[in-house]
């Protein structure tokens, strides 16, 4: 049930568990909402109760009821003041992929699984936990990039972090940077890598890479740069895309056969991936 429902006298001496997400600054308010649990219920077996704390209102136990007596105020001379302005509501909750963010004065909060129980934690103590875990997986940024270019063993890593690999998705979402790879979020975040954006990497691709590339023949180089223009759109997951040898950008510079001249695509593929990460 609600707090206000157990503020105002509801009647469920079944109740077992009551918990604290709301902040709740009133003794007697507290006490009305233990108190609900106090009632035994024979029905039902219920001989106990149990209370989960999630901010911290349980300090509020002992607290007296007293309050100081209000004084009665003096009417000021002159003309009625101002009214003041209506207080702003308070922040509700938004959904961020998927998960429950709260943002209050004291920060902004992820509602996540914490020992098989949801809990608020902190949006930096939640990256830091991301971070962890990512250097766990892969100890080096080598590491990292060399795992990252492979999609079996990029999703077995994204699998492994926080969330099911959510977490590399809200992360980026929390810090406006849907402009970057997941790969550039990931890499500032677990090894201190200046992040680029999506076309910013392209464009380093291009430029780092100049002397590779014109070593190879002229569709190859055209296949590789709109291949690179496909990355600057959607990252990772539109380089890997099958169907990214259908986009006319692509057909116009050669596609496909403009990498066969030179191997196997999907080695070509690698190899520039290899480069565009480190780029």
């Amino acid at each position: 049930t609600t707090v206000e429902l157990l503020t105002t006298g509801v009647d469920v001496p079944c109740v077992r568990n009551i918990v604290f997400f709301k902040y709740v600054r009133s003794p007697i308010a507290f006490y009305q909402m233990v108190g609900r649990g106090t009632r035994i219920d024979a029905p039902t077996n219920k001989l106990m109760f149990r209370v989960y704390d999630y901010t911290d209102a349980t300090r509020l136990f002992g607290e007296t009821f007293t309050t100081e007596p209000i004084r009665p105020r003096k009417r000021p001379e002159g003309p009625e003041p101002e009214p003041p302005e209506p207080p702003e509501p308070p922040e509700r909750p938004i959904l961020v992929e998927g998960f429950d963010v709260r943002i209050t004065d004291a920060g902004r909060y992820i509602v996540t699984m914490v020992d098989g129980k949801a809990a608020p934690v902190t949006v930096e103590e939640y990256k830091q936990q991301l971070a962890a875990r990512l250097v766990e997986e892969a100890p080096t940024l080598d590491t990292f990039r060399a795992r990252w270019i492979v999609p079996p063993e990029r999703r077995e890593l994204l699998g492994r972090l926080p969330d099911a690999g959510r977490s590399a998705f809200l992360v980026r979402a929390l810090e406006e940077m849907t402009e970057y790879d997941l790969y550039d979020v990931l890499a500032e975040l677990g090894y201190g890598l200046a992040p680029r954006t999506r076309e910013g990497r392209a464009e380093a691709f291009l430029y780092k890479h100049a002397d590779w590339l014109s070593t190879l023949p002229q569709g190859t180089t055209a296949t590789l740069k709109a291949l690179a223009e496909q990355f600057a759109r959607a990252g990772t997951d539109g380089l890997e895309n099958p169907e990214v040898f259908q986009t006319p950008e692509v057909i116009r510079a050669g596609g496909l056969a403009a990498l066969k001249v030179i191997g196997k695509p999907a080695d070509v593929l690698r190899a520039t991936k290899e480069r565009m990460f480190a780029a």
